[in-house]
């Protein structure tokens, strides 16, 4: 292991003291704060499944990092140690931006109840009904009461309706000795709108809101994951208190305060030092935030990055104000260049819009009273960063050394 190239980064210095784990919003902490109110009511909701009768079903609403999902599985951990003796609950969790079809949800609950491997209901070929028929037959050999929680739940509707809400709201029907009770987690509260009334009715039995996290109350849930993550002395001041105030910026998002910690530790850990910084913060948000724009950019269609690419080139050679015409004549030269069929401008111009939305450029139309309106457009994004995201590109590699022709705007 002499000259081994992990060597030197095992002997480093550890800032963690336990598993980093704690400082990721998959982590359930034994006490979850500022949410005993909601756990208090769900609790009151819950409990009838612990006396072998089905509970409403529930509907919960709240931005991203909410404690949604951590109150939920919170709850499913303590159900389970309350019905170790009867033995009457089972609590399934599935997230639905994984498990995002009819047949998919319906297989994913199935198999849960088939031990027999060769019994299992396969990942395609049955139709949607015989799916049904055995999860149904299935679960009322349980006799018991099964708690469904479909996380993300919003993500199915959208993408294979609400077929699947159908069955699973009316199962209890059908049912002769088991209850069935399903549990929806969304971040989109308009969501109901898109469902059947008859499943609306069914599925809304109860509603609960997630409010999100002020500065204060994420400063204490960073509190109680730092003391278990970290040995005492090891974050400065501040570090916390800023976290939590970045944070709160961004709708009040306890998942983004974690990761603003977690990474910014894990710079610090592999920087060497001793000790958690405010630089180390900052660098982390400055990480995330291109982690982000990263993501976005590298998985955009082919089209749209020749035209991100055109605008960045643009504003690279600093040509001062751009327009839609200047973006598009780059937009076609590159084209050109990588043998890419070259769409109207008009196509290019919804591209430019799109882009907009995305947040990963600025496009604000401006008028020029007789001599019409165009955008004006600037990037929202690290310019050298995002060129070489896009150059990573196989289609785009030829035009790392593209140089634009010299533009002039007649005013």
């Amino acid at each position: 292991m002499e000259d081994n190239v992990f060597k030197q980064y095992l002997t480093g210095k550890q800032i963690f003291r336990r598993n980093r784990e704690i400082l990721r919003p998959s982590y359930i902490p034994d006490a979850l704060p500022h949410r005993q109110g909601q756990i208090n009511q769900l609790a009151q909701i819950m409990v009838t499944a612990l006396k072998g009768e089905r509970p409403s079903n529930i509907l919960i609403f709240g931005k991203t990092g909410t404690g949604k999902t951590a109150v939920v599985k919170y709850l499913g951990n303590e159900m389970k140690k309350a019905d170790t003796e009867a033995n009457r609950v089972t609590f399934l969790y599935m997230n639905c931006e994984v498990v995002d079809t009819q047949y998919g949800v319906l297989q994913n609950i199935g198999n849960q109840f088939i031990l027999d491997f060769e019994d299992r209901i396969p990942f395609t070929g049955w139709s949607t009904e015989r799916v049904y028929n055995i999860l149904r037959e299935k679960i009322d050999e349980q006799n018991r009461v099964i708690i469904i929680v479909l996380d993300e739940i919003d993500k199915l509707v959208y993408k294979s309706g609400d077929d699947v809400l159908y069955h699973l709201s009316k199962v209890n029907d059908d049912l002769l000795k088991a209850r069935v009770s399903i549990i929806g987690i969304s971040n989109d509260l308009k969501f109901t709108e898109f469902l059947d009334p008859r499943v609306r009715s069914r599925l809304g039995e109860e509603k609960l809101v997630f409010p999100p996290y002020n500065a204060e109350q994420l400063q204490d849930i960073l509190n109680q994951r730092a003391s278990l993550a970290f040995d005492d002395g090891t974050l400065e001041g501040p570090v916390l208190p800023l976290c939590a105030a970045l944070a709160a910026q961004e709708h009040g998002d306890a998942r983004r305060a974690l990761d603003l910690l977690r990474i910014a530790a894990e710079i610090a850990e592999r920087n060497g030092d001793d000790r958690i910084t405010e630089a180390h913060v900052y660098k982390a948000k400055n990480k995330i935030e291109l982690d982000c724009v990263t993501e976005a950019v590298k998985t955009l269609p082919t089209q749209s990055k020749l035209v991100l690419l055109g605008i960045l080139i643009n504003e690279e050679k600093n040509n001062g104000r751009l327009t839609t015409g200047d973006a598009y004549e780059t937009y076609r030269d590159l084209c050109k260049v990588v043998g890419v069929a070259c769409l109207t401008q008009r196509r290019v111009t919804d591209l430019i819009s799109e882009l907009d939305m995305l947040g990963i450029i600025h496009a604000r139309v401006k008028s020029f009273g007789r001599g019409g309106r165009t955008k004006e457009i600037e990037s929202a994004v690290p310019l050298a960063e995002t060129k070489r995201t896009l150059e990573e590109d196989e289609i785009l590699q030829s035009l790392r050394n593209y140089r634009p022709k010299t533009q002039t705007t007649l005013m």
